[in-house]
Formats: C-alpha cells, structure tokens, sequence
C-alpha cells in the first residue's frame, strides 16, 4: 500500500480488498497501512457510511462492536467465516494482507 495516499483513503482501500470469508481486526488494519492509531480505523469506517466490507473489520479479540454486532455477525456468517459465540475464530479467519 503507498504512503502517499491520505490515510483515511489508504485504510478504505485495504478494507475493500479484505476477500469475503476473511477479516482483520482494527489494529491489523491500521498496520497494513502504515499507522499505529487503531481508533482512526474506526472513525474513518464511521465516517464512511458503509460503502466498504466495513463488517470485515473487528476487535482484536474476535468480537464485534456493540451497536453493530447482530448486523455483522449476520453479514460474516453469510460469508463462512467462522463463528464461535459472539466471536469470530481469528485463528481460521485472519486475513494478513497478501
């Protein structure tokens, strides 16, 4: 991923190219393009409005935002990622970027 792109502009695009039946946790993210701030994946995701795979994108522990969990655990499911309880198996599903 180039640097030179806007930061809010590089993590939309490494979210939209996140396959279906794999996610990355915030912090993965944030990685991939280069920054340390987790919390700004977040806020860029918020701002977006949805236009990307946001639902690919979870806490580090597996689980889901609060106010978004039943949506995307639906959505993951519908894809086959794996699902234990109200938490993803980071194990099966973590996308590394390549």
């Amino acid at each position: 991923m180039t640097e030179d792109l806007p930061l809010a502009q590089r993590i939309l695009e490494c979210v939209e190219s996140i396959p279906a039946g794999k996610v990355m946790s915030y912090s993965d993210v944030a990685e991939y393009v280069g920054s340390r701030a987790a919390r700004n994946v977040g806020r860029v995701l918020a701002a977006d409005g949805g236009t990307v795979a946001w639902h690919r994108v979870l806490r580090s522990d597996g689980t889901c935002a609060e106010h978004l969990r039943a949506e995307q655990l639906a959505r993951l499911a519908a894809e086959g990622v794996p699902i234990r309880g109200e938490r993803v198996d980071l194990a099966a599903a973590r996308w590394d970027g390549r």
